[in-house]
């Protein structure tokens, strides 16, 4: 009798896991995820309680105590451990302190590169409780002005090596009477403060503990810019909430105490700020920073640091599948790499050449309030969603109505999910929970981003700008973002679609594809501006064929252009919107350009003739 019982006991157990297995297939994995979801969440909910909110500098003070001589940043072979930052830090917070006028709440721009002393800044203008705005150092003149200007901020703090792209500016700061601090001892510009000589006669003792106390984790810590791929930047307000929750990526996806980041990417976005040296701090990791990404020398640094996890962004992985192949490229300890933007041919091709490393990949806007990980490793997807999932962070995928640009209404005025398998704009709700803290300096940037009345009266959303699908395992697979997509002969045109398709080429290192428009056409027509490996020749012919054979006729690029270099924003998004303002004139634009020529079967150098004819309506296209 006891047999039996024992035999039922087992076949039922395995009967169980059998259907476990056939229908649930993904449960203890995400159990697994979301059970560190809701510690963390745990965490962030004390502090909304008790008003004493833990930040991420305080985290970074407490591992200062804890391993103060534990390596935390090596730069250039230079090792700066946890005390020596927190040392460092102090000091800077000290010359600020005696030496500026700034204050608690002020907000202070850097505009500094990646390099110890950007994080010697940070830190120390937030132990004096200032908020920080970050300035991306590729913005210049006018444009870097108006981001200055849009965060409020009252001092500039810039990095030796700025001092060219301050001087396009200074006037104008000057003129506003703003505070203009060096990263030098001596400076040959008029009415600029210098900090590394004033380092030597200041004590690195803390600051008062109470300058940087924070009771509201929704208080704003710093502003980060958007790329400006469609305009220019944006200052997005990010709270104490934002950069907590960022700290505990890298953690999430299983990174460890002992783990050696590789951060290359620029500390004025939030990949490389919030995700990774937030994520560094909260591990207790190192961090190997780089002054700019270098695909040539990316895996000679991963072996000589014994590098365990790296981060990605847009086409890193992409340029890295480019390089030649060498000898020993799995010959490395990289087990990991946290990022997103990695499309799905780049993703098999980087595992299938450079070893089984777990790709980590995310979703999330800086600003936004919704996030996604693919913590399952399914190739191609940006994450995965079930019900609890939606329960703690609510979102829904929508009907969109690409032409007119906004989401399609019923007659009841209400806006209509999609169905699982179709493309849809990703929305997600605003709430007491889940907020969104919008931009600084300009009100109507914010309220574009919202969307209101959705499903019913007085609901609010944050519109992501993207499009995505869910498909019926509930994984969630990026598509384009709105602005990048155009509309030709009726059909909606996805660009990394399109780019996917051209890239296949051997002879094609990069392409990057867009709309432009034509006289008297709606929409906008397709054009691709292209980069060719070293050493390889253009073959119209081959691209005719390509996009012929694989491409729908209203997506397929009329236009081709062939640059040497291409122009991309910080985190490495391809740049479209002066792509799009030159246009196709081959008078105006500096590079040769192709056009699609079906009686010929190929592409063909665009003259002024067969431009003129084009204007003019007599090509037909």
């Amino acid at each position: 009798m006891d047999l039996m019982w024992v035999t039922g006991l087992l076949a039922g157990l395995f009967a169980l896991h059998f259907l476990q297995r056939r229908f649930f297939p993904y449960l203890w994995i995400d159990a697994r995820y979301l059970w560190k979801v809701v510690r963390y969440g745990l965490r962030i909910e004390l502090y909304k309680v008790t008003g004493r909110v833990v930040t991420v500098v305080d985290d970074f003070m407490r591992q200062a105590q804890r391993i103060p001589d534990k390596p935390f940043v090596i730069y250039q072979d230079q090792v700066h451990t946890y005390r020596d930052v927190d040392r460092r830090s102090n000091k800077v917070a000290r010359v600020f302190l005696d030496h500026s006028e700034v204050k608690k709440d002020d907000t202070v721009a850097m505009l500094m590169s990646n390099e110890p002393d950007f994080l010697h800044v940070w830190f120390g203008l937030a132990k004096l409780g200032c908020r920080v705005a970050f300035l991306n150092h590729n913005v210049r003149s006018r444009s870097l002005l108006h981001c200055f200007q849009s965060c409020g901020a009252k001092m500039l703090v810039v990095g030796e090596d700025m001092l060219g792209t301050l001087e396009e500016i200074l006037p104008n700061l000057q003129e506003d009477n703003i505070s203009v601090w060096v990263m030098s001892k001596d400076t040959p510009l008029k009415s600029v403060n210098t900090v590394m000589d004033k380092l030597e006669s200041v004590t690195d003792e803390p600051v008062p503990a109470k300058l940087c106390q924070v009771t509201s984790i929704k208080d704003a810590t710093l502003y980060i810019f958007t790329s400006g791929t469609t305009g220019l930047p944006k200052a997005a307000v990010i709270s104490q909430l934002q950069t907590l929750k960022g700290a505990a990526g890298i953690w999430a996806f299983g990174g460890k105490e002992d783990d050696i980041v590789y951060i290359t990417l620029p500390l004025y976005h939030s990949a490389a700020s919030l995700i990774g040296i937030g994520g560094c701090i909260y591990l207790g990791a190192t961090c190997l920073l780089k002054k700019k990404f270098s695909a040539s020398q990316f895996w000679t640094d991963c072996k000589k640091y014994n590098v365990t996890v790296f981060q990605y962004i847009g086409e890193l992985c992409r340029y890295l599948c480019n390089q030649p192949v060498r000898e020993g490229e799995k010959d490395h300890k990289v087990r990991m790499a946290v990022g997103n933007g990695v499309r799905t041919e780049v993703w098999r091709e980087f595992i299938r050449r450079f070893g089984d490393i777990k790709m980590c990949e995310l979703y999330g806007a800086t600003e936004g309030n919704i996030c996604f990980m693919n913590h399952t490793g399914k190739i191609g997807a940006v994450g995965r969603s079930n019900m609890f999932y939606k329960i703690l962070l609510p979102f829904e995928l929508i009907k969109y109505d690409i032409q007119k640009d906004e989401p399609i209404r019923n007659e009841q005025g209400w806006c209509d999910h999609v169905k699982k398998g179709e493309t849809g704009l990703l929305i997600s709700e605003v709430s007491p929970k889940n907020p969104f803290f919008g931009y600084a300096g300009n009100k109507t940037h914010t309220t574009k981003k919202l969307l209101c009345d959705v499903f019913k009266k007085g609901d609010v959303y944050f519109n992501t700008g993207d499009l995505m699908v869910q498909d019926y395992d509930d994984f969630l697979y990026f598509r384009d973002r709105i602005g990048d997509t155009f509309r030709w002969k009726g059909e909606n045109v996805a660009t990394t679609e399109v780019s996917d398709i051209i890239g296949m080429l051997t002879f094609i290192q990069e392409a990057n594809v867009y709309g432009v428009p034509i006289p008297d056409h709606e929409g906008k027509i397709g054009m691709v501006s292209i980069i060719l490996k070293p050493n390889e020749t253009l073959d119209p012919k081959s691209v005719y064929e390509q996009v012929v054979t694989y491409l729908p006729s209203y997506a397929q690029p009329r236009f081709l252009r062939l640059q040497e270099t291409m122009e991309v924003t910080g985190t490495f998004k391809q740049q479209k919107f002066r792509l799009v303002e030159q246009g196709f004139n081959p008078s105006s634009v500096p590079d040769p350009i192709y056009f699609l020529d079906g009686s010929e079967k190929s592409y063909v150098p665009l003259t002024m003739d067969i431009y003129d004819r084009i204007q003019s309506g007599k090509i037909k296209l």
